[in-house]
């Protein structure tokens, strides 16, 4: 299942069906858990943990150094779950100690060719970033968000969950849950709710009403944030997908698109 050509140095730990194309080269301090195939001349350096089943596509970088100048070679991680998909010239970078020393991707994420993943990100499940997305460092993707291709995310901004982003869209503050935001090269603005996302994972008629009225109330109401908030929590239905809406929005460091 290795190939001849292959670079694995004796201290990586591989189970034992896990594929390994020509020319790849896997570091010393690198595991990689059953049914996980790695194409030809792709490099996972690092303190790099992959789960099973995931596809490493040939030419991909995972585990490099961190673009940080602040880094010195410490030792900082890179952990990855469970069927993953990560194509050609991706690349994906182990955290840094200024940081929270490690980068984090979930399950079933799709990562499409030359997206970037930099130090200290947290990646949930069901993301996908389309070609060449790019997050800055400490950026943080929640489940089921979908980022367009050549969209920018600025350093420790977050995205919501199912949160879709528009192709060329440059995002400096967060976006709320459950929302579309698009800027074609310049920075975003939501446009509404993610109604095909919301239905396509089975959320109810009835929490989609709640989404919209909370919606309207933060965007086109022309109130404070924090009056907004506390509009909505008197004003709509409670239900876990509302709770996180407002939590998500008053967690917010860098402020949110509106």
């Amino acid at each position: 299942m290795i190939h001849a050509t292959a670079i694995i140095h004796p201290g990586a730990e591989l189970a034992s069906d896990v594929e390994i194309g020509p020319y790849a080269i896997i570091g010393e301090h690198v595991k990689i858990g059953r049914g996980t195939k790695v194409g030809a001349h792709a490099v996972i350096d690092g303190w790099t943990t992959i789960g099973e089943d995931n596809q490493i596509f040939h030419l991909a970088s995972v585990g490099a150094i961190p673009q940080d100048l602040k880094y010195k070679g410490e030792e900082t991680y890179l952990k990855i779950g469970n069927t993953n998909i990560i194509r050609e010239f991706v690349t994906i970078h182990l955290g840094t100690v200024t940081g929270d020393s490690e980068t984090s991707v979930g399950n079933g994420n799709l990562f499409m060719a030359y997206s970037h993943v930099a130090h200290d990100c947290h990646i949930g499940n069901g993301v996908v970033m389309a070609n060449a997305a790019t997050l800055a460092g400490h950026v943080r993707v929640e489940d089921y968000a979908i980022l367009g291709g050549l969209s920018a995310i600025h350093q420790f901004t977050r995205i919501g969950a199912h949160v879709m982003i528009g192709g060329g869209t440059l995002v400096s503050m967060d976006i709320p849950p459950y929302t579309i935001a698009t800027g074609d090269r310049r920075d975003a603005r939501l446009r509404g709710l993610n109604l095909v996302g919301l239905k396509r994972h089975n959320f109810s008629d009835e929490v989609i009403a709640s989404l919209k009225k909370a919606y309207k109330i933060l965007v086109l109401s022309d109130l404070k944030l924090k009056d907004a908030l506390e509009r909505i929590k008197n004003e709509v239905p409670k239900s876990p997908e509302i709770n996180h809406f407002v939590t998500f929005i008053e967690s917010a460091q860098r402020g949110i698109h509106r």
